[in-house]
């Protein structure tokens, strides 16, 4: 489910998570950050579940199995409101988020929810913001929070918030109208892993790969099995070999391509139907 819904006024959206598709770390930037090149495909196999209302006075509830471990003040859809309500004179919300989305998986859950709340906030006041201005807010929330505001397969660099359109034909990731793909992808999240992205850029070596990933993205899917890398496996499989392990389950249960998606845990297969 992954429509948008108003209800008396309230907002209901879905926000999915995502997969990288080919990750190479190319180098360390003056800043800290370190540019990079992936393709970022929505998955939407996987969601949370985001309210949002007018209301006389801020408030945010998290929903989440298990207990939130984190302030929710501090959440990334609070940010977002942040970012609106200090350029634009827009009334206090109320956010109601459910968690259904994994926390340390790599999936974006998190950046998705941000950039959902930007378009929601958005929609309910009437800002009239194009997707660019909406994917600018967002690229100052987390790198690949400005992927979500477009939803669509999109070419990432620099830290992955320099997007580009980027057509992935035959590839049903969960989206409308994708019964006739010859290719469908799986998500896997394995229990009791949650990688720290930090922890994962701390161990990765940066280097340019001989083969541009746009050349190899450009080859049949069948061909990206030893070809397409994502740059995290090396240092985040060493860690928690159990994740190696599961990769080549996938693959022994008839992938054409499994990768680890963005520093980890979550796992991907792509399948012939």
């Amino acid at each position: 489910m992954y429509g948008i819904f108003v209800i008396f006024g309230i907002m209901i959206v879905y926000p999915n998570v995502k997969v990288n598709v080919g990750l190479n770390v190319l180098r360390k930037r003056e800043d800290g950050f370190h540019d990079l090149e992936t393709l970022f495909v929505p998955y939407h196999g996987i969601s949370d579940v985001l309210e949002i209302r007018p209301s006389e006075e801020f408030s945010i509830e998290i929903i989440k199995e298990g207990g939130v471990d984190w302030d929710p003040m501090t959440d990334l859809t609070v940010r977002a409101y942040q970012l609106l309500k200090a350029d634009y004179d827009i009334p206090p919300v109320s956010i109601r988020l459910e968690k259904r989305s994994p926390v340390g998986a790599g999936l974006g859950g998190g950046s998705s929810d941000a950039a959902f709340a930007l378009k929601c906030m958005n929609e309910i006041f009437s800002l009239g913001l194009p997707d660019k201005i909406l994917a600018d807010y967002a690229a100052r929330l987390g790198s690949d929070c400005a992927f979500f505001v477009y939803n669509r397969p999109m070419f990432g660099s620099g830290r992955g918030e320099i997007l580009e359109e980027f057509a992935l034909d035959g590839l049903d990731y969960g989206q409308e109208g994708a019964e006739s793909c010859p290719y469908r992808l799986v998500v896997t999240v394995p229990q009791g892993i949650a990688v720290s992205t930090a922890d994962a850029y701390r161990g990765i070596v940066p280097a340019v790969p001989a083969t541009p990933l746009k050349e190899i993205l450009a080859r049949p899917v069948n061909t990206w099995k030893g070809n397409l890398a994502n740059d995290f496996e090396t240092t985040v499989f060493a860690k928690y070999p159990r994740l190696s392990e599961i990769k080549q389950e996938l693959y022994e249960g008839g992938a054409v391509y499994a990768s680890m998606s963005g520093s980890g845990s979550s796992l991907y297969a792509i399948y012939s139907k």
